[in-house]
């Protein structure tokens, strides 16, 4: 019997759609698309993982653990099945989506007991989170970040660049290097926000400090931090330290409905920016979010918040972006579309000024942290594991293509708290801000 042969046909039959793959079983038969990307199953372990959680997660568990794996670039592999399952549902709407009727059980089930597939549940990789307590709680939101950016700081400056920035760049200009396209957003965020020397401006998840430290260092503004990684703060403030920044740089671990207790009065800030920090805030608590960015900021103070959203809102999409990043990367992020974000900033008394988006930026700056990932493959391995390894990869190829293919998007929502009378203090024109203008109307 060729395995690989009849793995391949009971797939794409659940699935209904030829997959564009070449598929490589463990005991080395071959069956599908020659030239194509090749998809390697190592071991029997990988189909107990898909077995007892079909799926997504099933297959990301064996991607994880190593016992599946694709020869060649990921995200080109990625890719070509998108491009596959868009093409099939142009004739059936719900191809791609597995399809275990009675007819498939009976087929798997005799092919499973055929191959020896039949065993207790895999365990699953170390690298997945576990959260408890009430959906996003103080104490669970904090857990929920921990298990990401507490990863390892040596990590994080492994693949970042070195402003420290894990966020979506500024591409001006298609030849860019990620530290340009970073040092171009830190710009255009404080230029966005009017930052002068001697205001007061607040970092809501100011993750390794990339905002903070150069609004303190670049414009001479007062900035308090706040972050629920002891990972994070702990950098920022060495960092700060170090520059020569730590009286004007004060970042707490503390979560942003606590801002009080870190010295933010209402109507008494300048400036709030959260960047990429929104996407972790539950739907329900968007709300006190924006009302507490309103109500800290002083009358003509701005707020600048860059956030992902996700395409659409139909029943049943999945608010965390799929069971893998949801089990792996960012467990209760809650993206919303964009319109809806919109109309929960418009609602807490902020005016909209500008919408910016920077979907096509996100694949390139992803492109550049993928880099620097694979050319630093071993240092990374050991510094966080294998199996962590691997979940990076996955992440940033299969989160490049859903910001390539608008799955995904990020946009930069600039807003100001008029005052009583009306009056915003804005400059006339988006020009004051842009890259290679003059500041007008300052």
């Amino acid at each position: 019997m060729n395995v690989a042969a009849s793995l391949l046909s009971l797939v794409e039959d659940s699935l209904g759609l030829t997959l564009p793959i070449r598929l490589r079983a463990w005991d080395g038969s071959e069956a599908g698309v020659p030239g194509a990307p090749v998809v390697v199953i190592r071991s029997k372990r990988a189909l107990r993982h898909v077995m007892w959680q079909p799926g997504e997660l099933g297959v990301a568990r064996a991607y994880v653990q190593g016992d599946l794996d694709v020869e060649g670039d990921l995200g080109d592999g990625l890719r070509a099945m998108w491009d596959a399952v868009r093409d099939a549902r142009v004739a059936d709407p719900a191809a791609g989506r597995p399809r275990i009727g009675p007819k498939q059980v009976a087929r798997a089930a005799a092919l499973a007991l055929r191959l020896g597939l039949v065993g207790r549940r895999p365990p699953a990789p170390d690298a997945e989170s576990n959260l408890t307590g009430e959906l996003h709680s103080k104490e669970r939101d904090q857990a929920a970040i921990s298990h990401h950016y507490d990863l390892s700081n040596d990590f994080y400056e492994l693949i970042l660049d070195p402003t420290m920035a894990y966020s979506s760049g500024f591409h001006v200009t298609p030849g860019m290097t990620l530290e340009e396209a970073q040092t171009a957003k830190l710009h255009l965020v404080c230029r966005k926000l009017g930052l002068r020397p001697g205001m007061k401006m607040v970092d809501i998840g100011s993750g390794w400090g990339s905002l903070t430290l150069f609004a303190a260092e670049h414009y001479g503004v007062h900035v308090t931090g706040v972050t629920l990684s002891v990972e994070q703060r702990d950098y920022v403030l060495g960092r700060a330290a170090e520059r020569g920044l730590a009286d004007r740089v004060d970042v707490s671990l503390r979560h942003f409905r606590d801002l009080e207790a870190s010295g933010v009065h209402d109507d008494d800030i300048d400036a709030i920016a959260s960047i990429e920090m929104g996407e972790h805030v539950g739907d329900e608590e968007y709300v006190v979010f924006v009302d507490s960015i309103h109500r800290y900021l002083k009358p003509g103070g701005r707020a600048l918040i860059q956030q992902m959203s996700r395409s659409n809102d139909a029943p049943g999409d999945r608010p965390g972006g799929g069971p893998f990043i949801e089990t792996y990367i960012a467990p209760d992020m809650h993206m919303k579309p964009l319109a809806k974000t919109i109309g929960l900033i418009a609602a807490s008394g902020l005016e909209i000024r500008d919408v910016q988006a920077m979907r096509e930026h996100y694949p390139q700056t992803v492109a550049g942290w993928a880099e620097r990932l694979e050319d630093r493959w071993d240092a990374a391995v050991k510094l966080i594991g294998e199996e962590n390894a691997r979940v990076w990869r996955l992440y940033l190829a299969g989160g490049a293509l859903a910001f390539e293919e608008n799955r995904m998007g990020v946009d930069q929502i600039l807003a100001v708290k008029p005052s009583a009378r009306g009056v915003s203090g804005m400059p006339s024109s988006p020009l004051a801000w842009l890259p290679g203008t003059d500041m007008i109307d300052r």
